[in-house]
């Protein structure tokens, strides 16, 4: 791996909601004022999405005091604490500039019908982590030891409820019984 890539790696987040164009959000933004350290929410709509990786960005447009206001938020920033999706818009274009022109209600995109409001997020982080993981496990010699351990506490908790099932009921021991020769016919044949 780049020296590069490794260090644009440790910057990006480990889960990343997914972004629609059009999609109305709420962004929650840490502010510092002097010495203290506030969250401030700005909602409104996603009209463009660009980059990739750690300067992945997003752009959102909202309407204050008759005054348009857009804001760009970098995805994997540590300022931005979460974004919620309010609604799920309809959007045919990557870019929707053409809402700077508008005002009023004819400045929201129009809501996707059965379109549910979910909460998705993209796992970044956890590839490179894998095969990381994988290479470690290929040094290790004992894996053999570890199985045989889970199947020897398998085989405890089957024991412990044979005689649960015993204590209950009297025809259990019947089925038990049954179970266990068919266990000894099978060693046998081996």
């Amino acid at each position: 791996m780049d020296i590069i890539k490794s260090i644009e790696h440790e910057q990006l987040k480990n889960k990343v909601p997914v972004l629609d164009v059009g999609n109305t959000v709420r962004v929650h933004v840490r502010i510092k004022e002097g010495n203290r350290e506030r969250i401030q929410v700005f909602e409104g709509i996603i009209i463009k999405k660009q980059g990739g990786g750690v300067n992945e960005s997003f752009t959102v447009r909202r309407i204050s005091y008759g005054v348009g206001v857009e804001k760009t938020f970098l995805v994997h920033s540590p300022l931005v604490e979460k974004v919620e999706v309010v609604r799920v818009g309809k959007a045919r274009r990557a870019r929707l500039f053409y809402l700077r022109d508008r005002i009023g209600k004819a400045s929201k995109t129009k809501e996707r019908l059965g379109a549910r409001i979910e909460d998705k997020e993209i796992t970044v982080k956890e590839d490179i982590a894998e095969e990381v993981s994988v290479e470690a496990t290929d040094e290790v010699v004992e894996a053999p030891v570890a199985e045989e351990t889970v199947n020897t506490t398998q085989e405890e908790v089957l024991e412990t409820v044979k005689e649960e099932v015993q204590e209950e009921t009297p025809e259990a021991e019947e089925v038990v019984a049954v179970e266990e020769k068919a266990e000894t016919e099978n060693e046998d044949k081996e």
